[in-house]
């Protein structure tokens, strides 16, 4: 291109790849270089961890804020050696751009707005330390900016499996160093609502008058969750929440529902796809509140529910192979199978539900009526 003493060739185009490429656009892979995108590299870590976790079905994740500014994140998931497989050793994981983000369970915990691995986080800190315990040995490795500095090297004994990764928060890629304690706990605490049997503690040892800490354990998933958001809004027809979860090879996934029929107030419908929130909603959500109308019309001929939302507090959440995101923001679920799949469940709970609390369900179709009548 050429014009105005202005020339342009391909001697002129930067190529950057790899641990350069992030350094120099953190933005493109942790949405920017503030809190936000701060916040982002560590849940890359600690999303590295939970997979890891949810790989043997269940275990802890312990995240601690430390006072010289790092972060340390520590899982008694699987290991994954530093001398395993090309493209499965926690070294390709933390170096390599073509590898899985931890062991690989194919739905995949989505813990950031974006699941890009630690491989990120490692190159966007000033440093990082990556610890594996596996056949009574640890063994550690360090990295500066992305790049290992050294082997991995046996360092005395493990008492258990795991991993240990603690990494700084490079200050010349972020504006600020120092994570919110309240963001993370949020966050984590979301997480372990929505895998069942899963422990996330989150330690802040940054204060002066010591440390601060908080552990989020729910034996009963989103059942709790939705159990919570009633506690919260206080407007529930009922005092128990109704909840199931089911398998279903058509959609290649899982579902797990819960829901409280609403009083005057409540928080509608919340979607999620493999710990991933939906606020746009999609197919999951579709086949929920298609799955309700069909229950209580058929319960109630006559009476025909306008607004699903306006009835329940719920939450719905689908772990699925493949995912298919739509949108710039990913934030509705495209994957057309699981609308049937999710409405086919939810009505024939439901049904059974109606049949087996008629008081209960007499009240909710009244509510139904009302709802009904002209102002």
């Amino acid at each position: 291109m050429s014009g105005d003493g202005m020339e342009y060739s391909a001697a002129d185009i930067e190529v950057l790849e790899g641990r350069e490429a992030v350094r120099k656009r953190p933005g493109m892979w942790v949405g920017s270089a503030g809190e936000r995108g701060l916040h982002q590299a560590v849940f890359e870590v600690v999303g590295r961890a939970v997979n890891a976790v949810l790989a043997r079905g269940a275990g802890s994740v312990d995240v601690t804020l430390t006072p010289d500014g790092g972060v340390r994140v520590v899982d008694d998931g699987p290991t994954a050696p530093f001398e395993a497989e090309a493209g499965t050793s926690l070294d390709a994981q933390l170096t390599s751009f073509q590898h899985e983000s931890g062991p690989r369970t194919e739905r995949l915990a989505l813990v950031g707005a974006v699941a890009v691995g630690p491989v990120v986080t490692n190159a966007l800190s000033s440093r990082l330390t990556a610890e594996v315990r596996y056949g009574g040995v640890r063994h550690v490795r360090e990295y500066v900016r992305g790049a290992p500095v050294c082997a991995a090297v046996a360092s005395g004994p493990a008492t258990h499996d795991g991993t240990t990764i603690t990494f700084r928060p490079d200050a010349e890629i972020f504006e600020t160093t120092s994570c919110s304690f309240a963001v993370l706990a949020e966050r984590f605490r979301q997480v372990a609502l929505l895998n069942r049997g899963l422990a996330v503690s989150l330690t802040d040892e940054r204060p002066a008058d010591g440390p601060r800490a908080v552990r989020f354990r729910f034996p009963d998933g989103v059942r709790d969750f939705v159990a919570a958001l009633v506690a919260e809004e206080g407007g529930a027809l009922g005092p128990d929440v109704i909840g199931f979860e089911r398998e279903d090879s058509r959609m290649a996934g899982s579902m797990e529902v819960a829901l409280a029929w609403r009083g005057l107030h409540g928080t509608g419908v919340r979607g999620f796809v493999n710990g991933r929130h939906t606020p746009e909603g999609g197919t999951h959500v579709d086949g929920f509140r298609d799955g309700v109308t069909a229950a209580v019309t058929s319960y109630a001929a006559g009476i025909s529910p306008s607004r699903v939302d306006e009835l329940v507090t719920a939450v719905v959440s689908v772990k699925l192979d493949r995912p298919e995101f739509l949108g710039a923001t990913h934030g509705l679920l495209g994957n057309a199978e699981v609308r049937l799949c999710v409405a086919e469940a939810v009505r024939e709970h439901l049904d059974g539900w109606f049949e087996e609390h008629p008081e209960r369900a007499a009240e909710v179709v009244r509510r139904i009526a009302k709802d009904g009548e002209p102002d």
